[in-house]
């Protein structure tokens, strides 16, 4: 199992500090938040891809169908190169209206239908983007005419970028998709439930169900051809960082599961007290299970 820490702030320059020390407190990899109106994620880390040279670093996460593929694609180039090739992005719908209002206070909420087909097109347009060579694409909400002109350089890693995908368990057509990627951040409704928000999922989503979650991935993933390829699991929770028995107690049953990646994350403290906090987290090292 591999160790994110997910910053909840908002200062750019702090986040840019803290990916050092992350880095050289044993971490494996660094993220921040893509807000709507918020701080820019992808100025962040490419900021901390200059400073660093070993932690991976990404966002957490991505409303791929709320953004321009090819910016996107641009963003995170620029970062992959910067950074020699550590880059991870996370990719999600975007949070429904009903959810969260603040998210769709400069449009309309198109709905999931269309946010998923937006999901499906942007990755799949990523995928001719990164690699920086002519192709024409014509989808339903985007179309691309060939040139030959002015490409941009290709990403380091291949043969693309890893690409995490939110994925709402047991649901075959959201879960087709994740399976198709190189990892999957669970979402979680049981049958006939909608899905749920952060705090519910942490109540009924256990490591049972995410091990019975994890084999239907590597049973689609062979049917497609995928099963050789390396696939991530990701599971975002919050230890203390003072008792490492208890830490290795929280992460050892999700990493029993399957779960390759524990992001670690406290999005109830205060933003005053955040730096302190990630500091403090941050220099007491990961939770080794």
């Amino acid at each position: 199992m591999r160790h994110g820490f997910i910053f909840t702030g908002t200062e750019p320059g702090l986040a840019v500090e803290l990916a050092q020390l992350a880095e050289a407190s044993g971490w494996d990899a660094f993220f921040v938040w893509e807000g709507i109106w918020a701080t820019d994620p992808w100025s962040t880390l490419a900021a901390a891809a200059t400073v660093t040279e070993r932690i991976r670093l990404g966002t957490m996460l991505t409303p791929v169908p709320r953004r321009r593929p090819w910016e996107l694609a641009g963003q995170t180039m620029t970062v992959d190169r910067l950074s020699n090739g550590r880059v991870i992005l996370s990719a999600g719908l975007g949070v429904p209206a009903e959810v969260e209002q603040r998210f769709w206070i400069f449009e309309d909420d198109p709905g999931r239908k269309v946010r998923a087909e937006l999901m499906d097109e942007g990755l799949e347009l990523l995928q001719h983007l990164w690699r920086a060579e002519p192709f024409e694409y014509a989808g339903r909400h985007y179309r691309a005419q060939r040139t030959e002109q002015m490409l941009p350089p290709a990403i380091v890693q291949e043969p693309r970028i890893p690409t995490w995908v939110v994925g709402l368990w047991p649901r075959p057509r959201s879960m087709r998709r994740v399976a198709r990627y190189d990892g999957w951040i669970p979402n979680y409704a049981p049958p006939g439930a909608s899905p749920t928000g952060p705090d519910e999922q942490q109540r009924l989503y256990t490591p049972a169900i995410a091990a019975e979650a994890i084999a239907w991935i590597r049973a689609e993933r062979d049917r497609l051809g995928l099963g050789a390829r390396p696939f991530d699991v990701v599971q975002e929770g919050t230890t203390g960082g003072v008792d490492p028995e208890a830490d290795a107690a929280v992460v050892r049953p999700w990493a029993d599961a399957g779960v390759t990646w524990w992001l670690e994350a406290d999005w109830q403290v205060p933003a005053e007290r955040v730096a302190e906090y990630a500091r403090d987290r941050l220099r007491a090292g990961p939770p080794r299970p």
